[in-house]
């Protein structure tokens, strides 16, 4: 199974899945004590060393052995990795099994992990490992948003602004999106701008448009530094090559092209070579 794109972003893709992030413990004789004594996190500890080949030679099988014993103790982070393993995210060794990838993500998902009941909304949506139920479906999926996390309400926008999964709705797609680009994510403020700057699911309003967009341009400082969306840095260079909203100025055009390039989005690079060679 292959699960839907992290990001469904209006006229731009990225991501493979949504997987839990972590930073495992190295492999000890100690690890490996305290998991043998029945310790559930070191026994999650140790499985994520066998999956990565953290300090021990790498064995899919015995990672799953001992993320077994961790789940079935309760622990949601091995859970959730059951899940994530389960469903072909780690490759030769690991079985994939959608229906125990539903039971992993369920458990994980009832302790409350956000993305774990994101993926089994997917699970139900598509019919893999259970039977196709869209009202499952969105239970998760808004269960996965409950928490304000701003990602998956910003996913949960794509969802309707693309008609995935639930029936294309772009006023929803407005009010999720809104949310998430409230609390700074940046993906989330340049596809607002989008519906502002077409009229979907709002009013369209320029102004608000340009607002949001350049939002998601801009760099932000600490404490939570983060780069300009460069799809957006390149929307706002072309809006100074054509005039469109702001007066036409190649310099600053070219400022918002470098921004965008300088992140490697090739877009922004074609636009900078044809500028300059004018």
């Amino acid at each position: 199974m292959k699960l839907i794109p992290l990001f469904l972003l209006v006229g731009v893709f990225a991501g493979t899945g949504l997987a839990e992030t972590f930073s495992p413990k190295a492999y000890s004789p100690k690890l490996v004590k305290k998991a043998e004594a029945g310790n559930a996190k070191a026994q999650f500890d140790l499985g994520i060393c066998f999956f990565h080949g953290n300090g021990v030679t790498q064995d899919y099988k015995e990672g799953i052995k001992w993320l077994t014993k961790s789940a079935e103790q309760g622990d949601a982070e091995a859970q959730h990795e059951l899940g994530q393993s389960y469903s072909g995210g780690h490759g030769e060794g690991v079985p994939e099994d959608y229906k125990e990838a539903v039971k992993w993500y369920t458990k994980a998902a009832e302790q409350g992990d956000a993305i774990a009941a994101y993926n089994l909304g997917v699970f139900y949506a598509q019919g893999d490992g259970v039977t196709q139920d869209m009202k499952e479906a969105m239970k998760w999926f808004m269960k996965s948003v409950e928490k304000g996390d701003v990602d998956m309400q910003r996913d949960l926008g794509a969802l309707y602004y693309k008609g995935k999964f639930v029936t294309q709705d772009y006023k929803e797609a407005v009010k999720w999106w809104t949310k998430s680009a409230q609390q700074g994510n940046k993906d989330a403020q340049y596809n607002l701008g989008l519906c502002y700057e077409k009229g979907e699911g709002v009013t369209q309003d320029y102004k608000e448009a340009m607002k949001w967009i350049t939002k998601a341009a801009t760099e932000t400082g600490p404490p939570n530094s983060e780069p300009g969306f460069a799809p957006a840095q390149t929307f706002l260079g072309w809006c100074y090559v054509n005039g469109t909203r702001v007066s036409k100025d190649d310099k600053l055009a070219i400022v918002w092209f470098e921004k965008a390039a300088e992140q490697g989005y090739p877009k922004a690079t074609e636009a900078l070579e044809k500028l300059k060679s004018k």
